[in-house]
């Protein structure tokens, strides 16, 4: 995860200055920095369930993280880096969606019994 959030700012510097720039450089810092702190928190949960809530704001985060980069690509602003980016917050975001089936799964097998 740190590596992912490391890359998405290194690849916001190479944005361009102007005001829409600028804007998606702070979307996706926002998005991409705000889905590691989340995972992190989560973590350290206090339960399943807050496990699962905590990966589920993550998870939203790099959904959002994943659209700005497909954005950047798309605007053809930056094209080199972007396909293995992209391609990792699609990974990040199935991997916290089993997670979070995961989590509620066995919260459910333990409540029933």
């Amino acid at each position: 995860m740190l590596n992912f959030c490391g890359a998405a700012l290194r690849l916001t510097a190479k944005l361009p200055g102007s005001a829409v720039g600028r804007h998606v450089a702070l979307q996706l810092v926002r998005s991409a920095t705000g889905a590691g702190a989340n995972y992190e928190e989560a973590r350290a949960a206090e339960s399943r369930n807050d496990f699962a809530h905590k990966v589920g704001v993550a998870c939203k985060e790099i959904r959002e993280a994943h659209f700005w980069l497909q954005l950047i690509f798309r605007s053809g602003w930056i094209r080199e880096e972007m396909p293995t980016l992209i391609q990792e917050a699609a990974e990040l975001t199935a991997i916290f969606g089993a997670s979070i089936r995961t989590a509620r799964r066995n919260q459910a097998e333990q409540s029933s019994r």
